[in-house]
């Protein structure tokens, strides 16, 4: 029978901030590799995932074409179901689409409000929902449950590493982002404008971000005591983040590698 799939986006978890963390549980399922993000924002980057496009190397020499062909086939190995190319993500270039015409039930739990249920990024899951609070991860791993031996396909968009790099009952400096533009859309109001935070302040909020890692692993060793032993797991995310180098803090509109870093790691529940 096919794999079931767990895919799970620190959202703006950068490369460095991942690797400087503690990560037992995550280490079982191997080292994290050093990928690049198509996007540098939330909503396009996990447009870009859901069309089964996984944050991709940047291989010198060869033709993007071949890269793409050869990236989609890696999903044959990754589901365990035979024959699966570019061709079988056309016309609708879908990933939750794909999985539902393979029999799986597909599920979504995002915790940003740019990722909404009502949303066009929700097409093709039988389940969507947006989290109560941007940092649930532990909500998100109470919900999940395979109830038989049908395929299930988990897509998780995890706040904990989004800033601002909350846990529950801390309080950090918010500056504009989910506490900030989001929020204002609605009103003629502009976001007061702030002093740029100082390198020490800078230097905080990435420790903080490791913290949320960390903290994530620990959650991970529950998810995996959920998961059957045919259950595939990929971990990334989808952008990086700035903490003041060259001058910027945070992501989206921003040309910078930083950015566009992110961490990739996935294979089956490890034993």
């Amino acid at each position: 029978m096919p794999n079931h799939l767990v895919y799970i986006i620190m959202d703006s978890c950068r490369f460095d901030s991942y690797q400087a963390a503690t990560t037992p549980n995550l280490d079982r399922l191997g080292q994290a590799e050093r990928r690049y993000s198509y996007a540098s924002w939330t909503s396009p980057s996990h447009y870009a995932l859901l069309m089964g496009m996984v944050p991709h190397t940047s291989p010198k020499g060869v033709f993007a074409s071949e890269v793409y062909k050869q990236e989609f086939a890696k999903w044959i190995d990754r589901l365990a179901i035979p024959d699966l190319s570019f061709k079988t993500f056309v016309p609708h270039l879908s990933l939750p689409k794909v999985l539902q015409d393979q029999g799986y039930e597909t599920i979504a739990r995002v915790s940003m409000p740019v990722l909404n249920q009502l949303t066009s990024i929700n097409r093709f899951f039988d389940d969507y929902k947006l989290m109560p609070s941007h940092n649930d991860f532990a909500g998100m791993v109470r919900e999940i449950e395979f109830p038989d031996e049908d395929p299930r396909f988990y897509f998780l968009n995890l706040g904990e590493t989004h800033y601002p790099y909350m846990l529950s009952g801390e309080d950090l400096p918010r500056i504009s982002g989910v506490h900030g533009v989001f929020k204002n859309l609605d009103n003629d109001q502009s976001v007061d404008e702030k002093t740029f935070f100082e390198i020490e302040e800078m230097e905080r909020l990435q420790a903080q971000q490791i913290r949320c890692v960390e903290y994530i692993d620990g959650l991970i060793g529950k998810l995996f005591s959920k998961c059957p032993p045919n259950t595939h797991l990929i971990v990334t995310a989808d952008h990086g983040e700035l903490f003041g180098e060259g001058g910027y803090f945070g992501h989206g509109p921003v040309m910078h590698e930083k950015c566009f870093e992110v961490p990739f790691l996935e294979g089956l529940l490890p034993a």
